[in-house]
Order: structure tokens, then C-alpha cells, then sequence
């Protein structure tokens, strides 16, 4: 018996309470289960009770006292007792919980997913580094956590777009080009620009496909070093997250947005909201009606637009793009971003509670980690994972919240110990992988499966926690942290290790082959499954050996 078909069950003996009149009261769509924190309480545990208890007209444990007492008449639970207030305590029989080995088994790879997002659609936007440089650290945990997050987004039903924002407008990259340009002179960077050995790389190169350079008039000579400079990091900086593992469906260039006259049209659309008045000289967005702190300029005297205006078009193509939610994933130093951000979507019509989310995420360290050469005071995404390995960086960063800060030691990421908790998940699969060629070549497979078998205390405790992997998948999804599905694989990679310590899947010497060890190595091959999707979910390998 899954979590999901006792939750289901559970439901059903309300209804059947409510049909005989016992109950006056709604029967909730979903009744959750969870796991006791103390093994003692059962194998599952439910408030329920407690929750209708009010509605129903009666004491917490009477309510619980009717649905004790019809759930422990159904087969499969062993027992059924009221705790506390009112809990309802579940023990189900070695059999039935067992029964949860072949679900895994026949689900593969499907298994912990779910549908709680169905029909949500989102444009998750995560790292969109400006194309002035290579991707840091910053960058990298962004990466990390934003590909996770999509992944466990989808795993529960989501419709996700990657998308990454290419900042390639505006003074940036003409400093950009200045600098590059300046390179290839051998003149001073000009106030602003872009320092370190990388930009006389890009120098190198341009001067590479454009000979005549040092020929062309001082303008046009800028914007050929802008142009090429950009799209040779940009480049780079794709082949770098591609290395990385991650990948995006949208790579939405900020240009766009003023070459296809959107900046103008979202000027005249906010204006048509009743956002926008004209103050001198210059076009405003009132943005303080929703919130923000002072009113935001979209066109200044001048005529030059603003980066905000920017943002108000992108945010309009959005939503023209049929995506009624965005994710924006943003670092440390954007937190006063967010409400002007949320008033833009206000200003544009739309309701910034269910339209829009922002994750801010903190600062990253790695001690050990060296400075990159190439781009001066910033240590390189590229030169990280060539140090410590891609699925380490990815694991780790992806095993902390977002908002906080973190420092990561690189010494224990290196080492082959339980200390490294990548290595230590890691290490549980490919155990576990060695252990079904173990089998094989004793003789042993997965011909018979008797879930009553499954009785060993360590059994019961493997089979639980892997039972509640679906539900920490759907939790990840909901509350945008990817992190949970990392801390329970440790949980999973370390009750499979006391499984492994005290129970047998082959036979002792000359022994025969029992069903007792064929049913083990069902178990064995349904723990490899939730070791494997986890890390999947993550974007980390499972290794077969180690």
C-alpha cells in the first residue's frame, strides 16, 4: 500500500462515515499522509481528525475514534491507533507495505512523479548573465538550482520553459566593445570597461576574423569589436552551461525588445492602463500605485529609453508569449528590484501575486577555490567543475535553500568518504548496481516476489522512506526548493546501507537460492530506481561503479 492509495483509502472510510451518518461533514479532495518522526507511532500518520473535528461537531478523537475503527477493518492495516488529541497512528502488514517494492520496480524511471502541477504553465528564468563576460560562481549556483528546479517543476506536471535573458542593449556593451577594441590598440580601457585577460582574448580573436580592423574609422571599428566580442562570449558562455549540463529552450535577446519597437509599443500599452503620465519632459510609469518606493522612468527627456522600460517590455512579451507565470531566479544584489519588479506586472493589468514569483538567491564560496587568471577576481564556472567535477558543483549547490548563504568546502567535495554527501549517494547506487551483478552471477533474480518476506526491521524502514520519495518530488516542486530531494536521497543512501549491513540478497556459500533472496533483490533494484531519478532530478549522474 502506497502513501497515495492509504490517503485514498482514508478517504474513502469518511465517505462511507458521512453515507451512514455518522459524519456530517465535506470530505477533503486530498487527506495527507506522513511519516511518524518517532518509528515507534507506525508506519504512517494522519491529522485528519483533527482537521474535521470542528466542522463535524465533535471531539478531535471521536472523529478519529469512527475512522480507527472502519480503517482497521480493511486489508493491509495492521493496526490503527489514536494518539494524542486525536492522531491516527498506521501500521500496515509487512505484506502490504512491501507491495510497494513492485510499484517502483514497474514504474522505473516514472516513479515520483506526479501531477499536483498539471496544467500549470511557467517561464522559469534562471542565470541570464550579461554577455560581457564569462560565467562565475554566482552564476554557477544558479545554474545548478535553476535546472533542478525546472526538473522537479516537470517531474510534478509543470509545462516549464527555460529561458535565459540576454542583457545585449544599452551603455554595458558599449563599454564592452571600448574595452575590446582597446585591446587590440594597446590603448587604456576606457572609465567603465571590462578588465582581466579574457577581454585580450576576445581581442585576439577579433583581430582574427576582422585583419582590418586597426583600418576602419573609430566607430565602426567599436561596433566590430562589440558585435564580434559578443557573440564569440556569448558563445562561450553557452558552451560552458552546455558542459554543465544545462540547458535552456529560450534564449530571449533584450534587442528585440527595441528593434521590433516593443520598448515603444509597452510604453503606449502601460499608458493605456492609466500607469503612464508625461512629467518633465520625461514618460513615467506610476509604480508607486502598486507598492514601489518611487515612480520609475520609462523615457527620459531626451528620448533615451531606460532599462526599466526594457523590463515592461519583456515582461508584455511575457505574457503575448501565452505564459500566465514567470519565475525569475535573481541574485543577492537584486533585492530592490522586486518591487518594482511585481509593480510592472500590476501596472501591466496583471495581479503580481499569482503572475509573477522571484527567488533571490545568496552569495556562494568555495574554499580552496583559486581566482580565474583569465577574468581577474572571480572564479570561473568552467575552471570549478574542471576542479571539483560537474556533479559535485551540481549536487552541492543544489542541496542548500537558495536564500542562504553558503560556503562549500572543496577539500571534502574532492574526497571518496561518507563525509562528501555526493559521493555518499552516489556511492549507495553503484553499490547497488554491483549488488545486481552480484546476484546475477549467484543465480538470483527477480523471478518471485513475496512482499510478506520483507519483514526485517531495517526492510520496513527502507521501504518507508522510499515510499515518501513522490511526496518530497511534489514538495520540491511546490515550494521551489530543489534542495529536499537531495537531503532525502542521503536519508534513502542511508537506510539502504543498514539494509545492506544486516540483510542478505545472495546466499551464504553452497546454500540454495530462496524467494526470500529474490524478493530482496526486488527491493534492492526499487532503491537503485529512487536513487537513480533523484539524482536525475538534480542533473547529477548514478554511476554503475565507483
Amino acid at each position: 500500500m502506497t502513501p497515495d492509495e492509504l490517503s485514498a483509502a482514508i478517504r474513502a472510510c469518511l465517505e462511507a462515515a458521512v453515507a451512514a451518518g455518522d459524519l456530517t461533514v465535506s470530505v477533503p479532495a486530498e487527506i495527507r499522509v506522513e511519516r511518524p518522526k518517532q518509528r515507534e507511532h507506525g508506519d504512517w500518520s494522519t491529522n485528519i481528525a483533527l482537521q474535521l473535528a470542528k466542522p463535524a461537531g465533535k471531539p478531535p478523537r471521536a472523529v478519529a475514534e469512527l475512522l480507527a475503527a472502519r480503517l482497521g477493518e480493511l486489508p493491509g492495516i495492521k493496526s490503527v491507533d489514536i494518539a494524542g488529541p486525536g492522531f491516527l497512528n498506521i501500521v500496515l502488514d509487512a505484506a502490504s507495505a512491501a507491495e510497494l517494492v513492485r510499484t517502483i520496480v514497474e514504474a522505473g524511471p516514472a516513479f515520483g512523479q506526479n501531477q499536483q502541477l498539471a496544467g500549470t504553465v511557467l517561464n522559469l528564468e534562471f542565470v541570464s548573465a550579461n554577455p560581457t563576460g564569462p560565467l562565475h560562481i554566482g552564476h554557477t549556483r544558479w545554474a545548478a538550482l535553476g535546472d533542478a528546479l525546472a526538473r522537479v517543476l516537470t517531474a510534478s506536471g509543470a509545462q516549464v520553459t527555460r529561458e535565459f535573458y540576454v542583457n545585449d542593449a544599452g551603455a554595458q556593451m558599449d563599454r564592452f566593445g571600448g574595452s575590446i577594441l582597446a585591446r587590440i590598440k594597446g590603448t587604456e580601457i576606457p572609465e567603465g570597461g571590462y578588465h582581466g585577460e579574457y577581454v585580450a582574448e576576445l581581442a585576439a580573436k577579433v583581430r582574427e576574423q576582422r585583419p582590418d580592423i586597426d583600418d576602419l574609422p573609430l566607430a565602426e571599428a567599436q561596433n566590430v569589436a562589440r558585435e564580434l566580442g559578443y557573440a564569440i562570449q556569448l558563445a562561450e558562455n553557452r558552451e560552458t552551461l552546455d558542459g554543465f549540463g544545462v540547458q535552456f529552450d529560450v534564449w530571449f535577446s533584450e534587442r528585440t525588445l527595441h528593434s521590433s519597437g516593443a520598448v515603444d509599443a509597452a510604453v503606449e500599452r502601460l499608458r493605456e492602463q492609466g500607469h503612464v503620465e508625461d512629467r518633465d519632459g520625461a514618460v513615467w510609469l506610476r509604480t508607486t500605485d502598486f507598492g514601489d518606493d518611487k515612480d520609475r522612468v520609462l523615457v527620459k527627456a531626451d528620448g533615451e529609453k531606460t532599462y526599466f522600460a526594457a523590463d515592461a517590455a519583456y515582461w508584455l512579451s511575457v505574457r503575448d508569449r501565452g505564459f500566465p507565470k514567470k519565475i525569475y531566479m535573481l541574485g543577492a544584489d537584486h533585492h530592490g528590484y522586486v518591487n518594482r519588479l511585481k509593480a510592472i506586472v500590476a501596472c501591466a493589468g496583471d495581479d503580481p501575486a499569482e503572475s509573477v514569483e522571484v527567488l533571490i538567491g545568496q552569495l556562494v564560496s568555495v574554499g580552496g577555490a583559486r581566482l580565474s587568471k583569465r577574468a581577474g577576481n572571480i572564479i570561473e564556472l568552467k575552471d570549478l567543475v574542471d576542479w571539483l567535477g560537474r556533479d559535485a558543483v551540481r549536487y552541492s549547490l543544489a542541496r542548500y535553500p537558495a536564500d542562504s548563504p553558503l560556503a562549500l568546502d572543496g577539500e571534502v567535495l574532492q574526497k571518496k568518504t561518507n563525509d562528501n554527501p555526493v559521493f555518499y549517494v552516489q556511492y549507495a547506487h553503484a553499490r547497488l548496481s554491483s549488488l545486481a551483478n552480484q546476484a546475477r552471477e549467484h543465480g538470483v533474480e527477480r523471478t518471485v516476489f513475496e512482499p510478506a518476506l520483507l519483514d526485517h526491521p531495517t526492510e520496513n524502514e527502507l521501504i518507508a522512506v522510499l515510499a515518501q520519495f513522490p511526496a518530497v518530488v511534489a514538495q520540491a516542486a511546490e515550494l521551489r526548493e530543489p534542495h529536499r530531494v537531495a537531503r532525502h536521497l542521503e536519508v534513502v543512501a542511508g537506510a539502504f546501507h543498514k539494509w545492506y549491513d544486516n540483510c542478505r540478497v545472495t546466499p551464504r556459500g553452497e546454500d540454495p537460492v530462496e524467494d526470500l533472496h529474490r524478493t530482496r533483490l526486488w527491493l534492492a533494484e526499487a532503491t537503485r530506481l529512487v536513487l537513480a531519478n533523484g539524482l536525475d532530478l538534480l542533473g547529477v549522474s548514478a554511476p554503475e561503479r565507483m
